[in-house]
């Protein structure tokens, strides 16, 4: 079994409030989880222009574990409203503790 995780740090556009902050995140964490992933905004949530999304799958094989979580990545930096600071991805194994 593989576990996966993306983190992506993103900047919110024309954003003045936490609620329209979350009117943003909403539809992003909504469109993550058509990949049957877990999403969650995890960081960042007293900011209103920023955010932390994070992503975590879990497969039999590691190379779809990255497939997934690559294709997560790229639409996040797809979106308009959205701008990638940062993506960080991590994985554990067998034999990893």
């Amino acid at each position: 079994m593989y576990v996966g995780a993306l983190e992506c740090d993103v900047l919110l556009g024309d954003v003045h409030s936490l609620k329209q902050k979350r009117s943003v995140v909403r539809p992003v964490l909504a469109e993550l989880r058509r990949f049957e992933v877990a999403a969650a905004e995890t960081g960042h949530l007293d900011l209103h222009r920023r955010a932390v999304i994070g992503v975590s799958c879990v497969a039999a094989d590691a190379g779809h574990v990255r497939s997934v979580l690559e294709r997560c990545e790229r639409l996040v930096a797809a979106r308009p409203e959205l701008q990638m600071l940062s993506a960080r991805h991590r994985m554990l194994g067998p034999g990893d503790e």
